[in-house]
This record gives structure tokens, C-alpha cells and sequence, in this order.
């Protein structure tokens, strides 16, 4: 029997204005709390292991389903979205790359990020292209820079064409050396904190993933180096997701567990590998309702939070 399950994706969670980045893409406290407030009253809130028992065919989720899920790992879900999700009694599942907590290292979806919210998007598009010629032909080759912009530069709901090719670039498009090296320097350039310095302060610590498994929370598989999973070979896919699974080992049952895709991005050797693990439940950034029956176990789409009250009403569309 088909039903109809909504999945909200957070990112961020936290005090904005007061924030040492007030213009990183998040939702703020006070707009977080409203929305729970509202999905409470108009949703019925459902367990991780409530839906994995129902793509499994072992149980019926009620209708007007919803599940709330937190990408990434980010210590402002645990100060400010975690307290909200126990004062209303409801689970959150917080899919975590295992790099964050195991080295404190800046993942590279994060540098890009704090530099996007650090710098004017015109000149830091001018500086991507500067760099990328800087550095073709020197041990790097790639495509010329106008004609990657014309392939890369196409807006999506969130963001600006602009933003998007200095996303794609310094996310998947370059030579994954050369990304890191460009990264860092924009971000020398415009964030003014060391990488090590926010990498403690951006992510959660293995104690408090705990103490979020001890309340109830669900902890997920969010890749380790938090990869476009889709673009590895499978040398590189094996090792992600087993460095990814070791690192989670204290958090997850390796015999059904649940994976959400880094951009999510994967491809048909990232669906096999990863139930080859012990993965039953996946999630993609697809935006729809996910259809419990009728949808793949291993790719179920999402809504972004900006999809529901207080942010906007899009969710009706789907």
C-alpha cells in the first residue's frame, strides 16, 4: 500500500543575527522553532526506525507522515535544534560525515560555504576564474574557464548562477587537488579564521553525538570525506563508505542502516555497494514527497525546510 511520507533536509540551525557569519544558509533559531511548533500540529512526526520498518513492508506509517532529517554533522544542531526536538518530543536523524568528528577537519563543502557567505559573489566569481587560469597548464589540465562557466553557471531555486559555478567548480568539476589548494586560498582571503580553528567550532564532537543517540536522536552514514559518491571510482566509493561505516561503528546497527548522499549525488555502484553494507533507507535531495511502496527504499527524496511554515508553503505542491 502506497503512503505519502514528507522529509524535511536542515543544514545550519542557529542564532544568524548574533552568528559570526550572519549570511551562511541556515535557518535561524526562532524560524526553527516555529517550524517544528507548526509540523507538530499538521504532521504526524515519525521515528528513522519507523520508516525503515515501513519501506521494509513491516509497519504503516500514518498519514501526513514526516521525518526530520539534519545533513552534515553541524554543532549548531546540536546547541539549538536538538533542545527544540526534545522539548516537543519528536526524533531528528542526523546524518554525519564521519571526517568531522574523527580528524576535526574542514570538510571541503564547508569552506565553500563560509567563503561564499564571507565574500561579494561577483568578485569571488572573478577570483575562481583567476585562479583556474593561474593554474592550467601547470600540472592541471581542464576545459577554458569561459566555456566551463557557460556549462556551470545555471541558477537553481537557491541560488544564483554565479553561485552555483563557484560551487561546481571547487566542489566536483577541478582536479580534486587543485579544489583544495583554490579553496584555501579564498578562504585565507576572505573567512579570516584558521580551517583548523572553525572545524572545531562548526562541528559536533563524538560526546555530543552521543549524548544525542542516548536521547532517542537517529545517527546516519553521510559518506566520510563527504564526497560527490557518484564521481568516485570504485576503489575510492569502497574506501569512503568503509572508513565512513568503521568511523560510525559505535552509532549505527552495520546490519540496516541508514545513508543519505553527500549533494546527494550516487549512481547505481553507490546503490549496490552500500546495501552490499547493510544499508536499508536511503536519501537524495530529489525535492518531492517520498512515496513509502512506490519509491526505492535506497532513494528517497526530500524537501528542503525552506519548504515548509513559517519559510514558505511550496510542501502543498508535493
Amino acid at each position: 500500500m502506497c503512503c505519502k511520507l514528507y522529509i524535511s533536509m536542515y543544514h545550519y540551525t542557529r542564532d544568524l543575527m548574533h552568528s559570526r557569519y550572519p549570511d551562511i544558509k541556515g535557518l535561524d533559531k526562532s524560524l526553527f522553532r516555529q517550524q517544528i511548533e507548526f509540523m507538530k500540529n499538521h504532521f504526524h512526526i515519525v521515528t528513522m526506525e519507523q520508516v525503515i520498518a515501513a519501506v521494509g513492508g513491516r509497519y504503516e506509517l500514518p498519514d501526513r507522515s514526516l521525518l526530520l532529517t539534519f545533513d552534515d554533522g553541524y554543532a549548531d544542531n546540536y546547541t539549538f535544534a536538538f533542545p527544540v526536538l526534545e522539548e516537543y518530543g519528536v526524533q531528528g536523524s542526523f546524518f554525519i560525515p564521519g571526517k568531522t568528528f574523527a580528524t576535526h577537519q574542514l570538510l571541503d563543502v564547508n569552506k565553500i560555504h563560509y567563503i561564499l557567505a564571507s565574500a561579494d559573489i561577483n568578485k569571488l566569481t572573478e577570483d575562481v576564474k583567476k585562479e583556474m587560469d593561474y593554474y592550467r597548464g601547470m600540472e592541471y589540465d581542464y576545459a577554458p574557464t569561459d566555456e566551463l562557466f557557460h556549462e556551470y553557471a545555471v541558477a537553481n531555486r537557491f541560488d544564483a548562477k554565479e553561485t552555483i559555478f563557484v560551487k561546481r567548480m571547487l566542489q566536483t568539476v577541478l582536479p580534486e587537488k587543485l579544489r583544495n589548494t583554490i579553496s584555501s586560498n579564498l578562504f585565507e582571503k576572505y573567512v579570516g579564521i584558521s580551517e583548523e580553528k572553525l572545524a572545531y567550532e562548526l562541528y559536533m564532537t563524538k560526546e555530543q553525538i552521543r549524548t544525542l543517540k542516548r536521547h532517542g536522536m537517529f545517527i546516519g552514514f553521510h559518506g566520510y570525506d563527504h564526497y560527490w559518491m557518484g564521481n568516485l571510482s570504485p576503489e575510492q566509493l569502497r574506501k569512503d563508505v568503509d572508513m565512513a561505516l568503521e568511523t560510525l561503528d559505535e552509532f549505527i546497527d552495520r546490519k540496516c542502516w541508514a545513508a543519505n548522499y553527500p549533494y546527494g549525488d550516487y549512481n547505481q555502484e553507490v546503490l549496490e555497494y552500500i546495501k552490499s553494507q547493510g544499508a536499508c533507507a536511503g536519501f537524495t535531495t530529489e525535492v518531492r514527497a517520498a512515496e513509502i511502496g512506490v519509491d526505492s527504499a535506497l532513494e528517497l527524496p526530500r524537501l528542503d525546510c525552506n519548504d515548509f511554515p513559517p519559510k514558505s508553503e511550496n510542501y502543498i505542491k508535493y
